[in-house]
This record gives structure tokens, C-alpha cells and sequence, in this order.
């Protein structure tokens, strides 16, 4: 059962950065397809996006997974299946790899590096949210004006689940490519 409060089980998301040890990146590809494919059964999980190495003299993968609650997250961490799988990978990996969990509207801005997601600063945050939500939410209006007859109630939960689902969906990923530069600058040497 999920708490109403969003704030006590939001959204999650997983990043997971680790290096393969060489000659073993066949027999990882084999073990996280059945550790992806493990995932899809648990309630919530939202999918997996797998990051190969792009240098082989590096062969460090990122994984990310995204559940639809912190709670239902904490259920598959604890499955003996999850378990069992992360033993088998841990014969095959070096060290224990870079975790990092995120909740909230730092979700929106990751951008598909090989790079940990460090957050950008909260008032950037603020600032793209609202350059991509004031014209989001102005055409959603205007597209469901003839659903003007529907009660105050109704009209708004709708504008909310159209709202954040292009927000989630198409306009933070575009407004977060648009502008990384801006979010995430270079740090000078």
C-alpha cells in the first residue's frame, strides 16, 4: 500500500556506474539481461537504460533503473532473486561500483552520460521548469477548453496528468538537452 504523500514514496531513480573486469563483458551482458529482465516483475518498475562502454580501455557500464515509488524500489533491493544476481555480477566486476539514488524533480534533468548524475543547482532547476511549463500548460488549456463543461475538479486532475506526463516524458528531456550547457558547465581546469 503507497502513502498518498508523495513526498513519504516519490519516484525514484537508481544510478549504478561499474567497471567491468576485461574478458568478462560477455558473460556481465548475460547477467544483466537477467537482472533487467528480473526487474520488469516487480510492481513499479518504470525501465532500465543500459549505458555500454564506449572505450574499451575503459569498460565501464551505467545502469539505470526507475521505479514508480521508493517503497516498491526498496522490494525488489530486498528480493533474493536481485540477490542472486548481483553475487553472480560481483565475480565478474571491479570494486563495488558508484550508486547513487535519486528522488524528485532531479529526475527530469539527467542527461544519457556515462558520467554520475550530479543535479544541477535548484533555482536552474526552477528555471527550466518554468520555461518549459508556462507555454506546456497554456496549450493544454487551450486544447482542453471544450472540456469546460467537466467539473473544476475533473478539468484540473487532467491538465495535471496531461501536464506531467509531456513534461516527464518529452519537454524536460528536450529543455535538458537544449540547455546543458547552461546546467551542467564544463568545470574549468
Amino acid at each position: 500500500m503507497h502513502s498518498t504523500d508523495q513526498g513519504a514514496d516519490p519516484p525514484v531513480t537508481i544510478d549504478v556506474l561499474q567497471k567491468i573486469k576485461p574478458g568478462c563483458e560477455a558473460e556481465f551482458e548475460g547477467v544483466l539481461t537477467h537482472l533487467t529482465e528480473a526487474a520488469k516483475a516487480f510492481e513499479g518498475h518504470l525501465g532500465a537504460n543500459i549505458f555500454r562502454p564506449s572505450d574499451r580501455a575503459n569498460p565501464e557500464y551505467r545502469i539505470v533503473f526507475k521505479f514508480d515509488h521508493l517503497s516498491n524500489l526498496r522490494q525488489w533491493e530486498q528480493s533474493a532473486i536481485r540477490r542472486k544476481l548481483l553475487e553472480r555480477a560481483k565475480q565478474l566486476t571491479v570494486g563495488e561500483g558508484k550508486w547513487q539514488t535519486l528522488t524528485g524533480l532531479e529526475t527530469w534533468f539527467t542527461l544519457a552520460t556515462q558520467q554520475p548524475i550530479v543535479p544541477p543547482p535548484r533555482y536552474k532547476m526552477l528555471v527550466i521548469t518554468c520555461l518549459a511549463a508556462f507555454p506546456t500548460i497554456n496549450l493544454i488549456n487551450f486544447l482542453l477548453q471544450p472540456l469546460n463543461f467537466l467539473p473544476l475538479l475533473l478539468r484540473t486532475l487532467l491538465t495535471t496528468i496531461v501536464l506531467l506526463s509531456l513534461m516527464t516524458y518529452g519537454v524536460m528531456p528536450r529543455m535538458t538537452k537544449l540547455f546543458a550547457g547552461w546546467l551542467y558547465p564544463k568545470s574549468k581546469p
